[in-house]
Protein backbone atom coordinates (compact mmCIF):
# COMPACT_ATOMS: atom_id res chain seq x y z
CA UNK A 1 0.00 0.00 0.00
CA UNK A 2 2.34 2.09 -0.19
CA UNK A 3 2.59 3.01 -3.49
CA UNK A 4 -0.61 5.18 -3.08
CA UNK A 5 -0.04 8.61 -2.98
CA UNK A 6 -2.35 9.86 0.16
CA UNK A 7 -1.84 13.45 -0.29
CA UNK A 8 -3.13 13.76 -3.84
CA UNK A 9 -5.95 11.67 -3.92
CA UNK A 10 -8.56 12.60 -6.13
CA UNK A 11 -12.03 11.90 -5.17
CA UNK A 12 -12.92 9.21 -7.44
CA UNK A 13 -13.23 5.00 -7.13
CA UNK A 14 -10.28 3.11 -6.38
CA UNK A 15 -10.93 -0.39 -5.78
CA UNK A 16 -10.51 -1.87 -2.64
CA UNK A 17 -10.55 -5.66 -1.54
CA UNK A 18 -14.54 -6.58 -0.36
CA UNK A 19 -17.39 -5.33 0.02
CA UNK A 20 -20.27 -6.44 2.45
CA UNK A 21 -23.93 -7.38 1.03
CA UNK A 22 -27.34 -8.52 2.56
CA UNK A 23 -30.21 -9.42 0.65
CA UNK A 24 -34.14 -8.75 1.74
CA UNK A 25 -36.12 -11.73 0.49
CA UNK A 26 -39.66 -13.08 1.48
CA UNK A 27 -40.32 -10.30 3.87
CA UNK A 28 -37.23 -10.15 6.01
CA UNK A 29 -33.25 -9.95 5.71
CA UNK A 30 -30.89 -12.48 6.02
CA UNK A 31 -27.70 -12.61 6.91
CA UNK A 32 -24.14 -10.30 6.37
CA UNK A 33 -22.19 -11.71 3.35
CA UNK A 34 -19.02 -10.65 2.00
CA UNK A 35 -17.95 -10.00 -1.27
CA UNK A 36 -14.76 -9.48 -2.84
CA UNK A 37 -16.52 -9.03 -6.39
CA UNK A 38 -17.21 -5.31 -7.44
CA UNK A 39 -20.08 -6.31 -9.65
CA UNK A 40 -23.37 -7.21 -8.93
CA UNK A 41 -25.71 -9.63 -10.39
CA UNK A 42 -29.19 -8.98 -10.98
CA UNK A 43 -32.10 -9.62 -13.24
CA UNK A 44 -32.34 -7.41 -16.44
CA UNK A 45 -35.66 -6.30 -15.07
CA UNK A 46 -34.93 -5.19 -11.43
CA UNK A 47 -36.83 -1.91 -10.42
CA UNK A 48 -33.66 -0.48 -9.64
CA UNK A 49 -32.89 -0.52 -13.51
CA UNK A 50 -36.37 0.82 -15.09
CA UNK A 51 -37.94 2.48 -11.96
CA UNK A 52 -35.67 4.42 -9.84
CA UNK A 53 -35.79 1.92 -6.61
CA UNK A 54 -32.66 2.50 -5.45
CA UNK A 55 -31.36 4.99 -2.37
CA UNK A 56 -27.61 5.84 -0.87
CA UNK A 57 -25.67 7.59 1.55
CA UNK A 58 -22.37 8.60 1.92
CA UNK A 59 -20.09 9.11 4.79
CA UNK A 60 -16.47 8.47 5.80
CA UNK A 61 -13.93 6.94 8.08
CA UNK A 62 -10.93 9.15 9.58
CA UNK A 63 -8.20 8.44 10.76
CA UNK A 64 -7.48 10.76 14.06
CA UNK A 65 -4.84 12.23 15.85
CA UNK A 66 -4.48 9.59 18.47
CA UNK A 67 -4.21 6.92 15.14
CA UNK A 68 -7.85 5.76 16.04
CA UNK A 69 -10.20 5.32 13.82
CA UNK A 70 -13.82 7.55 14.07
CA UNK A 71 -17.06 7.51 11.94
CA UNK A 72 -19.08 10.77 11.91
CA UNK A 73 -23.05 10.42 12.81
CA UNK A 74 -23.67 7.18 11.44
CA UNK A 75 -26.64 6.53 12.87
CA UNK A 76 -28.35 9.73 11.02
CA UNK A 77 -26.84 7.66 7.84
CA UNK A 78 -28.84 5.43 8.90
CA UNK A 79 -31.67 7.72 9.95
CA UNK A 80 -31.74 9.30 6.19
CA UNK A 81 -31.58 6.36 4.22
CA UNK A 82 -34.40 4.53 6.26
CA UNK A 83 -36.34 7.75 5.46
CA UNK A 84 -35.56 7.24 1.44
CA UNK A 85 -36.90 3.60 1.75
CA UNK A 86 -40.17 4.64 3.64
CA UNK A 87 -40.72 6.76 0.50
CA UNK A 88 -40.29 4.94 -2.56
CA UNK A 89 -41.55 1.63 -0.87
CA UNK A 90 -38.88 -0.43 0.10
CA UNK A 91 -37.42 -2.04 3.19
CA UNK A 92 -35.99 0.00 5.58
CA UNK A 93 -32.70 -1.28 6.83
CA UNK A 94 -32.53 -2.31 10.79
CA UNK A 95 -29.65 0.75 12.14
CA UNK A 96 -28.19 -2.22 13.79
CA UNK A 97 -27.53 -3.97 10.37
CA UNK A 98 -26.83 -0.90 8.61
CA UNK A 99 -23.97 -0.13 10.97
CA UNK A 100 -22.81 -3.42 11.71
CA UNK A 101 -22.32 -3.22 7.43
CA UNK A 102 -20.22 -0.60 7.66
CA UNK A 103 -17.82 -1.10 10.54
CA UNK A 104 -16.97 -4.54 9.02
CA UNK A 105 -17.13 -3.20 5.48
CA UNK A 106 -14.57 -0.64 6.91
CA UNK A 107 -12.19 -3.43 8.94
CA UNK A 108 -12.19 -5.53 6.12
CA UNK A 109 -10.34 -2.69 4.32
CA UNK A 110 -8.39 -1.26 6.88
CA UNK A 111 -4.96 -1.06 5.16
CA UNK A 112 -7.34 1.51 2.72
CA UNK A 113 -7.62 4.07 5.37
CA UNK A 114 -5.68 7.16 4.44
CA UNK A 115 -3.09 7.88 7.08
CA UNK A 116 -3.82 11.26 9.67
CA UNK A 117 -2.37 14.64 8.24
CA UNK A 118 -2.75 13.17 4.43
CA UNK A 119 -6.19 15.31 3.75
CA UNK A 120 -7.84 11.89 2.20
CA UNK A 121 -10.65 9.73 4.17
CA UNK A 122 -11.97 6.56 3.36
CA UNK A 123 -15.51 6.97 1.99
CA UNK A 124 -18.01 4.84 2.65
CA UNK A 125 -21.26 4.10 0.25
CA UNK A 126 -24.51 2.24 1.14
CA UNK A 127 -26.19 0.81 -1.29
CA UNK A 128 -30.18 -0.03 -1.37
CA UNK A 129 -31.09 -1.53 -4.62
CA UNK A 130 -34.79 -3.28 -5.38
CA UNK A 131 -33.18 -6.40 -7.80
CA UNK A 132 -36.41 -8.29 -7.94
CA UNK A 133 -37.65 -8.45 -11.75
CA UNK A 134 -41.35 -6.21 -12.21
CA UNK A 135 -42.53 -5.02 -15.82
CA UNK A 136 -45.60 -3.13 -14.60
CA UNK A 137 -44.63 0.08 -12.36
CA UNK A 138 -44.82 -1.36 -8.36
CA UNK A 139 -41.88 -2.06 -5.70
CA UNK A 140 -39.83 -5.12 -5.98
CA UNK A 141 -40.46 -8.42 -3.90
CA UNK A 142 -36.75 -8.83 -2.98
CA UNK A 143 -33.63 -6.05 -2.12
CA UNK A 144 -29.72 -5.95 -1.87
CA UNK A 145 -28.15 -3.60 0.80
CA UNK A 146 -24.43 -3.49 0.42
CA UNK A 147 -21.59 -1.26 1.69
CA UNK A 148 -18.72 -0.64 0.09
CA UNK A 149 -15.46 1.61 0.89
CA UNK A 150 -13.14 3.56 -1.24
CA UNK A 151 -10.05 6.42 -0.10
CA UNK A 152 -10.80 9.75 -1.40
CA UNK A 153 -9.21 13.02 -1.65
CA UNK A 154 -11.11 16.59 -1.68
CA UNK A 155 -14.59 16.89 -3.50
CA UNK A 156 -13.24 19.80 -4.85
CA UNK A 157 -9.95 20.14 -6.24
CA UNK A 158 -9.29 23.44 -4.82
CA UNK A 159 -9.86 22.12 -1.04
CA UNK A 160 -10.89 24.31 1.57
CA UNK A 161 -10.29 27.21 -0.91
CA UNK A 162 -12.98 29.62 -2.06
CA UNK A 163 -14.87 28.11 -5.53
CA UNK A 164 -16.94 30.07 -7.93
CA UNK A 165 -20.27 28.88 -8.67
CA UNK A 166 -23.31 30.01 -11.14
CA UNK A 167 -27.13 30.84 -10.46
CA UNK A 168 -28.93 27.81 -12.72
CA UNK A 169 -32.90 28.87 -13.97
CA UNK A 170 -32.52 26.09 -16.51
CA UNK A 171 -33.27 23.37 -14.86
CA UNK A 172 -34.76 22.36 -11.36
CA UNK A 173 -32.55 19.34 -9.47
CA UNK A 174 -35.86 18.27 -7.75
CA UNK A 175 -39.89 19.07 -8.04
CA UNK A 176 -41.59 20.81 -5.55
CA UNK A 177 -43.21 17.40 -4.26
CA UNK A 178 -41.07 14.82 -5.56
CA UNK A 179 -38.25 13.21 -4.43
CA UNK A 180 -35.75 15.94 -3.42
CA UNK A 181 -35.75 15.56 0.35
CA UNK A 182 -34.51 12.17 0.04
CA UNK A 183 -31.25 10.72 -1.53
CA UNK A 184 -32.60 8.70 -4.18
CA UNK A 185 -30.07 8.64 -7.57
CA UNK A 186 -32.87 10.24 -9.95
CA UNK A 187 -31.84 13.93 -7.95
CA UNK A 188 -28.29 13.82 -9.30
CA UNK A 189 -29.30 12.47 -12.85
CA UNK A 190 -31.25 15.46 -12.95
CA UNK A 191 -28.18 17.78 -12.11
CA UNK A 192 -25.71 16.23 -14.58
CA UNK A 193 -26.23 18.00 -17.51
CA UNK A 194 -26.77 21.58 -15.48
CA UNK A 195 -23.20 20.52 -13.56
CA UNK A 196 -21.42 19.99 -16.79
CA UNK A 197 -22.63 22.91 -18.06
CA UNK A 198 -21.37 24.81 -15.47
CA UNK A 199 -17.92 23.34 -15.26
CA UNK A 200 -17.72 24.28 -19.34
CA UNK A 201 -18.33 28.18 -18.08
CA UNK A 202 -15.70 27.55 -15.22
CA UNK A 203 -17.73 27.38 -12.21
CA UNK A 204 -17.48 24.49 -9.36
CA UNK A 205 -21.14 24.16 -9.47
CA UNK A 206 -24.50 24.81 -10.10
CA UNK A 207 -26.86 26.50 -7.53
CA UNK A 208 -30.65 25.99 -8.22
CA UNK A 209 -33.49 27.86 -7.37
CA UNK A 210 -36.73 26.93 -5.92
CA UNK A 211 -38.91 24.54 -8.56
CA UNK A 212 -41.52 26.54 -8.07
CA UNK A 213 -41.11 29.99 -8.23
CA UNK A 214 -37.56 30.66 -8.76
CA UNK A 215 -37.33 32.95 -6.20
CA UNK A 216 -35.46 31.44 -3.52
CA UNK A 217 -32.07 29.78 -2.87
CA UNK A 218 -32.29 25.83 -3.25
CA UNK A 219 -29.22 23.53 -3.39
CA UNK A 220 -25.70 23.69 -4.87
CA UNK A 221 -25.96 20.89 -7.22
CA UNK A 222 -24.46 18.06 -4.70
CA UNK A 223 -24.31 20.42 -1.68
CA UNK A 224 -26.36 22.37 0.93
CA UNK A 225 -26.42 25.99 0.77
CA UNK A 226 -25.62 28.53 3.70
CA UNK A 227 -25.06 32.34 4.27
CA UNK A 228 -23.88 34.14 7.10
CA UNK A 229 -24.48 37.49 8.09
CA UNK A 230 -25.24 39.70 11.51
CA UNK A 231 -23.62 36.95 13.06
CA UNK A 232 -26.51 33.97 11.95
CA UNK A 233 -26.23 30.85 10.01
CA UNK A 234 -28.70 31.06 7.51
CA UNK A 235 -29.74 28.21 5.25
CA UNK A 236 -32.60 27.52 3.29
CA UNK A 237 -36.14 25.60 3.92
CA UNK A 238 -37.40 23.62 1.14
CA UNK A 239 -38.68 20.13 0.74
CA UNK A 240 -37.27 19.65 -2.47
CA UNK A 241 -33.85 20.16 -0.42
CA UNK A 242 -32.13 17.22 0.71
CA UNK A 243 -31.22 17.29 4.88
CA UNK A 244 -27.59 17.45 4.80
CA UNK A 245 -25.85 15.83 7.69
CA UNK A 246 -23.23 17.93 7.59
CA UNK A 247 -25.45 20.76 7.30
CA UNK A 248 -27.62 19.96 9.99
CA UNK A 249 -24.07 19.56 12.10
CA UNK A 250 -22.89 23.13 11.02
CA UNK A 251 -25.92 24.56 12.47
CA UNK A 252 -25.40 22.91 15.53
CA UNK A 253 -21.51 24.12 15.95
CA UNK A 254 -22.91 27.86 14.85
CA UNK A 255 -25.31 28.03 17.85
CA UNK A 256 -22.37 26.56 20.29
CA UNK A 257 -20.28 29.26 18.56
CA UNK A 258 -22.48 31.68 20.05
CA UNK A 259 -24.19 32.28 16.15
CA UNK A 260 -27.73 32.34 15.63
CA UNK A 261 -29.32 29.81 13.16
CA UNK A 262 -31.97 30.40 11.08
CA UNK A 263 -33.57 27.65 8.35
CA UNK A 264 -35.80 29.53 6.28
CA UNK A 265 -36.42 30.29 2.53
CA UNK A 266 -33.60 32.58 1.13
CA UNK A 267 -35.08 34.67 -1.37
CA UNK A 268 -32.31 35.85 -4.19
CA UNK A 269 -31.89 39.09 -3.64
CA UNK A 270 -30.96 38.09 -0.30
CA UNK A 271 -27.51 37.01 -1.76
CA UNK A 272 -26.45 40.78 -2.01
CA UNK A 273 -26.31 41.08 2.18
CA UNK A 274 -24.55 37.82 2.95
CA UNK A 275 -21.05 38.48 4.29
CA UNK A 276 -20.19 34.92 3.55
CA UNK A 277 -21.45 31.77 1.78
CA UNK A 278 -20.63 28.01 1.55
CA UNK A 279 -21.57 24.90 0.28
CA UNK A 280 -21.91 22.02 2.86
CA UNK A 281 -21.67 18.17 2.53
CA UNK A 282 -20.50 14.84 3.31
CA UNK A 283 -17.90 15.19 0.40
CA UNK A 284 -16.93 18.39 0.53
CA UNK A 285 -17.48 19.20 4.41
CA UNK A 286 -17.89 23.23 3.45
CA UNK A 287 -16.86 24.58 0.02
CA UNK A 288 -16.38 28.52 0.67
CA UNK A 289 -18.10 30.51 -2.27
CA UNK A 290 -15.85 33.25 -3.85
CA UNK A 291 -18.28 34.38 -6.23
CA UNK A 292 -21.87 33.54 -7.34
CA UNK A 293 -22.73 34.90 -11.08
CA UNK A 294 -26.55 34.96 -12.13
CA UNK A 295 -25.99 35.39 -15.79
CA UNK A 296 -30.07 36.11 -16.30
CA UNK A 297 -30.20 39.49 -14.23
CA UNK A 298 -26.05 39.36 -14.66
CA UNK A 299 -25.15 40.15 -11.58
CA UNK A 300 -21.96 39.08 -9.47
CA UNK A 301 -22.34 38.95 -5.77
CA UNK A 302 -18.43 38.34 -4.59
CA UNK A 303 -17.98 37.33 -0.70
CA UNK A 304 -14.14 36.27 -0.52
CA UNK A 305 -12.71 39.74 -2.06
CA UNK A 306 -8.97 38.43 -1.00
CA UNK A 307 -9.30 34.46 -2.27
CA UNK A 308 -9.38 33.40 0.94
CA UNK A 309 -12.38 31.40 2.70
CA UNK A 310 -14.12 34.25 5.46
CA UNK A 311 -13.69 33.78 9.15
CA UNK A 312 -16.97 31.79 10.11
CA UNK A 313 -16.71 29.43 7.07
CA UNK A 314 -13.32 28.76 8.59
CA UNK A 315 -14.01 28.63 12.00
CA UNK A 316 -17.03 26.22 11.68
CA UNK A 317 -14.92 24.18 8.67
CA UNK A 318 -11.83 24.06 11.71
CA UNK A 319 -14.27 22.93 14.59
CA UNK A 320 -16.03 20.49 12.05
CA UNK A 321 -12.73 18.68 11.00
CA UNK A 322 -11.30 18.68 14.06
CA UNK A 323 -14.08 16.62 16.14
CA UNK A 324 -14.30 14.04 13.22
CA UNK A 325 -10.76 13.81 13.20
CA UNK A 326 -10.18 13.68 16.86
CA UNK A 327 -8.40 16.59 17.55
CA UNK A 328 -10.21 18.08 20.22
CA UNK A 329 -13.26 16.68 22.14
CA UNK A 330 -16.03 15.40 20.77
CA UNK A 331 -18.76 17.34 22.85
CA UNK A 332 -21.66 16.29 20.94
CA UNK A 333 -21.10 12.92 20.67
CA UNK A 334 -20.90 12.96 17.41
CA UNK A 335 -18.08 10.30 16.59
CA UNK A 336 -17.84 6.28 16.85
CA UNK A 337 -14.38 4.87 17.41
CA UNK A 338 -14.30 1.79 15.55
CA UNK A 339 -11.73 -1.43 16.92
CA UNK A 340 -9.57 -2.61 14.27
Amino acid sequence: MNTIDWKNLPFNYFKTDYNVRCYWRNGKWGELEVSSSEYIVMHMAATTLHYGQEAFEGLKAYTGKDGKVRLFRVEENARRMNNTARYILMPEVPEELFIEAIIKAVKLNAKYIPPYGTGATLYIRPLLIGVGPEVGVRPSKEYLFMVFVTPVGAYFKEGFKPVNMMICREYDRAAPLGTGHVKVGGNYAASLLSMELAHEKGFAAAIYLDPKEKKYIDESGPANFFGIKNNTYITPASRSILPSITNKSLMELAQDLGMKVERRPVPLEELEEFEETGACGTAAVISPIKSIVDPDNQKIYVYCKDDKPGPVCTRLYEQLTAIQFGEIPDRFGWTRVIDL
